[in-house]
């Protein structure tokens, strides 16, 4: 028996390896030619501490205070060296991925469709050759075809699968986008890194309060279908915002996470003037279902920087502080030069 153990360094980049039943993280990594902090490998210098707190392990006894002290376990630290997982884990490595010899790893794929699901939004399905681990809400580097250059996409779908799928804001004049709608191809060749970022799903311990903003929607569809295959008998609110009715998309795949998760629900809301909406306004205009609970409440938001802010102002404002907030913040990439979009 294996257990995949998640390695998050400080730069935001993630690295899976597999640890065999009865062997440490540290020995797992090594196998896997990344090369953790170490100095002595037997509990007593402390330079492999990390910390963990998602996933079973133990750490037996044998480590000497100095190297990791009783305040410092309570804090959920570890050292790989002793480390030893009974389960999936994820270890928070203090230390860059270059420092330890490794980085994103590299995956080649084929798109399988690329979807125009509004005049704003493209889902762009993909079929990698190789197993590309990642955690629910985290990204991936996508190079461009015909270009040296990348963007930055989450997945949208759940983890463990080789069919990936991203939901791409279309940008007018953007790189991604103008070959996506003009030139992309089932069949057509192409690269990904990762993956990255530190916007994933923790251990459901607590009502979860979801907002995303635009395609921001796109890591939130992913966490959903991690918490329906895993399990969640907490409630869990989305209050999903966006510019226009137009740009309101895949609302059939949450009305069946409604169906397939007992405690989840979620509600729309639209920020044009314009529009028929019954629910007008931002995001923080419409958190009447939001499961506050004083602060008793995991927050992730997901959206482009004004969005961010406002809510970040909106918990100051009601003085509230959740229990955890995990943000992230998009925006459009600057649109390609004529030369690149030829």
């Amino acid at each position: 028996m294996s257990y995949n153990i998640a390695l998050n360094f400080e730069d935001g980049v993630t690295r899976f390896v597999s640890c065999n039943e009865g062997e440490t993280v540290l020995d797992a990594a090594y196998r896997a030619k990344i090369n953790l902090p170490m100095d002595c490998s037997d509990g007593v210098c402390g330079t492999c501490k990390g910390a963990c707190h998602q996933g079973e392990f133990d750490l037996g006894d044998e480590y000497l205070e100095e190297a990791l002290s009783d305040e410092e376990l309570e804090q959920g630290m570890v050292l790989t060296c002793q480390m030893v997982p009974s389960g999936d884990c994820v270890v928070e490595v203090p230390v860059a991925s270059s420092m330890c010899k490794t980085g994103n790893a590299e995956v080649s794929g084929t798109v399988a469709e690329v979807n125009l699901i509004s005049p704003t939004s493209i889902e762009l399905k993909i079929t990698a050759d190789d197993d590309l681990a990642f955690l629910p809400g985290q990204y991936v580097n996508i190079e461009v075809p015909e270009s040296a250059e990348t963007r930055s996409y989450s997945f949208s779908s759940k983890p463990g699968s080789r069919d990936l799928s991203f939901l791409i804001r279309n940008v007018p004049g953007g790189l991604m986008s103008s070959w996506l709608v003009g030139k992309a191809r089932t069949g057509d060749r192409v690269k990904l890194t990762g993956p990255m970022g530190s916007f994933y799903l923790r251990p459901i311990e607590r009502p979860v309060l979801m907002l995303a903003g635009g395609t921001g929607l796109a890591p939130f569809l992913a966490k959903l279908e991690h918490m329906k295959a895993t399990g969640c008998d907490l409630p869990t609110h989305l209050v999903y915002g966006v510019s226009s009715e137009e740009d309101l998309v895949c609302l059939d795949i949450l009305d069946r996470f409604t169906e397939e998760l007992e405690n989840f629900s979620y509600v729309t809301c639209v920020s044009g003037d314009d529009s028929n909406h019954p629910r007008k306004g931002y995001v923080i205009h419409h958190m009447d279902e939001a499961p506050l609970n004083e602060g008793d409440v995991d927050v992730y938001l997901c959206g482009p920087p004004p969005m961010v802010d406002s809510v970040l102002g909106f918990f100051r404002e009601k003085n509230i502080k959740p229990n955890s907030f995990h943000y992230e913040k998009f925006a459009p990439s600057a649109p390609a030069t004529k030369e690149k979009v030829a």
